[in-house]
């Protein structure tokens, strides 16, 4: 029986498009930085790239820089380098339920590392920001996601930034899990940078991009270096195959209406289903705005380990969590931060849909899910 793949925020399907330019670019001799015909050719289609990438983040071609993804992303932008004119940070403020390349990717010290909480929904408590910036003697960095990649919950980037400006602070958006999926503006958002990866939205695996806002933005020192190429923020050839493949991807990967409906339905047709079954059924987040893709939700007393591994037994592949956690099945830290028990959390299950879901693979996902846990329960009670 064909396989279901249910697991969009982990990484997405390579895309025809995305493929399609990488075979082109693989075909290129030259390298990026060379100054002959081929170099010429290789550096056109870089540029190129960059701009159809910036144009999908609403941002200035001239102020995106490509990376391996958004670990690396994070890592070079989330630095005690990070300066614009009016001067250095000094503090950073991350949100409790970031992904991991936030909280433990940075190179700040620990005393000047802060928490902001997160609600009972997964939302960023705005009160408590705004006390936190009341706190700081110097200059704040804010990094706060657009979306989690757990739960699908919509943080509030906008009205956060205007309180990090208000403060003289500045703030960086994680965009990874938005991209694709909900519209992706560094100007709208107010996020002096944010960052992305490409296999997110069906490009490949290994290139990323950071874009800022304005060019008054800077990094002092860079994490690799070298040739200084990518304005000097990223040292080392491009990898131009790649890089047209998250083009591709991003020309083609902004959802409209009709495919943000579609997605929708199917997200609530599976929580409907599996509520309407299981009584005892949570869903994380379902009372804040959420990505249309995404459900996150758990049975008390069912492990995701083993439902995961009779999933994927039964052809579904589903996730728990983040995915990007060496293959680690252990409790959320975004569910701890939401005060979520930590039994429920290491039950959480993440279903997330894409550009390729049936509705037929959503019915069969209700129905294996339904069936695996009536069979779990019954071999229990047998027991007792």
């Amino acid at each position: 029986m064909e396989r279901i793949y249910l697991d969009y925020n982990a990484t997405a399907p390579l895309r025809p498009q995305a493929r399609k330019a990488m075979l082109r670019a693989l075909e290129l001799r030259g390298n990026p930085s060379s100054v002959h015909e081929e170099g010429r050719a290789a550096r056109r289609l870089i540029d190129e790239a960059r701009g159809q990438v910036a144009a999908a983040l609403g941002a200035d071609p001239r102020y995106v820089t490509f990376t391996s993804g958004g670990t690396e992303a994070a890592n070079l932008v989330l630095a005690p380098s990070l300066r614009d004119g009016a001067g250095r940070v000094t503090d950073l403020i991350v949100s409790a339920g970031e992904h991991a390349c936030a909280l433990d990717g940075h190179r700040f010290a620990a005393e000047r590392v802060h928490r902001a909480p997160v609600d009972g929904r997964g939302r960023l408590d705005l009160a408590a920001l705004e006390a936190l910036l009341g706190k700081i003697e110097g200059r704040a960095l804010v990094a706060l996601q657009l979306a989690n990649n757990e739960t699908g919950v919509i943080q509030p980037v906008a009205e956060a930034a205007a309180l990090v400006h208000g403060a003289g602070g500045l703030l960086v958006c994680d965009a990874v899990q938005a991209l694709g999926r909900m519209e992706v503006d560094v100007a709208i958002l107010g996020a002096d940078a944010l960052f992305v990866s490409a296999h997110k939205i069906g490009g490949p695996k290994g290139v990323g991009a950071l874009a800022f806002r304005g060019g008054d933005l800077h990094i002092e020192e860079a994490l690799i270096r070298g040739g200084g190429q990518e304005r000097g923020l990223r040292s080392g050839t491009e990898n131009p195959a790649a890089i047209a493949g998250f083009a591709a991807s991003a020309a083609v990967s902004k959802p409209d209406a009709g495919e943000i409906a579609r997605l929708g339905a199917l997200r609530d047709g599976l929580e409907a289903a599996l509520g309407g079954t299981f009584a005892d059924l949570t869903v994380f987040g379902a009372g804040a705005p959420r990505l249309v893709n995404t459900s996150c939700f758990a049975l008390p007393g069912l492990q995701a380990e083993t439902l995961l591994i009779a999933l994927d037994l039964a052809g579904i592949a589903i996730s728990s969590g983040s995915a990007c956690s060496s293959g680690k099945v252990k409790p959320s830290h975004v569910l701890e931060a939401m005060g979520v028990e930590t039994g429920l959390a290491r039950c959480a299950l993440r279903v997330s849909l894409g550009y390729d879901t049936r509705e037929s693979d959503v019915e069969r996902f209700c129905e294996t899910f339904q069936k695996t846990v009536w069979n779990i329960r019954e071999r229990r009670a047998s027991r007792n």
